[in-house]
């Protein structure tokens, strides 16, 4: 017995040692976990990783934040959920992080939202797209930096608007963000082209599309234009399957991400042609800052940027102003902080708005082309996400009155 206590001594006093030294290191870093799609979606997650260990680098070597060093902790939510809110747990409870970042499926982003309102954290969603993590589900500790679904749709339906076509049919994922995309296209081409008809919707499950018989369906419709969710695996199905079957001569197709390199460079000279989407032409942008972004980018991983390289730099933008402007890592300190927070981003200022914590960060929109065998977007212009986000007393009416 004596030598069973003095076992279980050393171990504690060895536990004690290793935790006084992980204490000593915690007091000299700040620690920022990111929960994402890392082995599902790695398309969108490898880059978003590089930008924000892109973005620490920076930080860090030019002093920290706070007099600190900032630290990133990730973890892989699977694509699920409730992994998310596991991950989320470990890391605040065991990792002791003062905010967490990340998600790239929306119904994977609002369960941390409504975590995050739970438990009283802050959580920065960098990704997902669902106007609910901001307004029906949101809360005082969610805030959201890409341009939502709203915002896209909005940006979407003033150009296609100018086109005039009348007979629509839509196609998009059965899930949340697939069904606010449609609604708020919908709602938003109708108030500007009030005799435009919508004809047909096609729903398929998330990365389960069965492209053929969508295409067909589609195609049974008789649309002037198609307005396109569809992203990732499925979008290079439907589009494959799509020119095969000729549904896209003559027909205008709208779409929602598709000019995004990480959409557009795997399906290399099958990428579509002329379509009318949103998209990062980062190889054609000539802003002084995102031209410095881009070579420091290069140098540190010899590849360019993909969107999702941007929207992790600027996550990580995000939480240093926080912490600069609260002064503290206390998690009050912090929400208040990112209450009208401005950020200069690669593209320009971003404010996170009091009224509903979405950002202004705006989006590209433009036409697909394929050039060197490759997909590019021509014709593009940089949309403001200030100019595409309802009113006051529209949001108020959308947001939690709790709140």
């Amino acid at each position: 017995m004596t030598g069973l206590r003095n076992f279980f001594a050393t171990v504690l006093a060895s536990a004690a040692v290793l935790g006084a030294v992980s204490g000593a290191m915690a007091a000299d870093t700040i620690k920022i976990g990111d929960i994402n799609s890392y082995t599902g979606m790695t398309a969108f997650t490898a880059p978003y990783k590089n930008g924000m260990m892109l973005a620490l680098d920076e930080i860090n070597a030019d002093g920290g934040v706070l007099g600190k060093k900032l630290k990133l902790i990730t973890k892989d939510d699977k694509g699920q959920p409730g992994e998310a809110v596991k991950a989320a747990q470990e890391l605040f409870n065991r990792d002791g992080v003062a905010m967490i970042t990340g998600a790239t499926l929306s119904n994977v982003g609002l369960a941390l939202t409504s975590y995050a309102g739970q438990r009283k954290h802050l959580y920065i969603a960098s990704e997902p797209l669902a106007d609910a993590v901001v307004w029906s589900e949101g809360n005082r500790y969610t805030f959201r930096l890409r341009p939502s679904t709203y915002m896209q749709a909005a940006m979407l339906a003033d150009a296609a608007a100018k086109e005039n076509k009348k007979r629509w049919a839509t196609i998009a994922p059965n899930y949340s963000y697939g069904k606010e995309a449609v609604e708020a296209f919908e709602k938003l081409l109708k108030e500007k082209q009030p005799d435009v008809e919508f004809v047909g919707s096609q729903w398929p499950g998330l990365f389960k599309i069965d492209a053929g018989a969508e295409v067909q369906a589609l195609a049974a419709a008789k649309p002037d234009a198609i307005f396109n969710v569809t992203f990732g695996s499925d979008l290079a199905k439907f589009v494959r399957e799509g020119e095969t079957r000729g549904l896209f001569k003559d027909t205008l197709v709208t779409s929602m991400l598709t000019g995004e390199p990480e959409y557009m460079d795997p399906m290399k000279a099958e990428a579509p042609k002329n379509w009318l989407a949103t998209g990062y032409p980062w190889y054609a942008i000539e802003e002084k800052s995102h031209e410095d972004y881009v070579a420091a980018y290069k140098k540190k991983f010899g590849d360019y940027p993909r969107l999702g390289s941007l929207v992790g730099y600027d996550t990580i933008l995000t939480a240093a102003a926080a912490l600069k402007k609260a002064g503290s890592t206390d998690t009050d300190a912090l929400v208040e902080a990112m209450s009208g927070l401005t950020i200069d981003t690669p593209l320009g200022k971003v404010l996170y708005r009091p009224i509903d914590h979405q950002s202004t960060m705006g989006a590209f929109v433009g036409r697909t082309a394929v050039k060197d065998g490759k997909g590019i977007m021509v014709d593009w212009s940089y949309k403001d996400g200030a100019d595409f986000l309802p009113s006051d007393a529209e949001v108020k009416k959308l947001r939690p009155a709790s709140d």
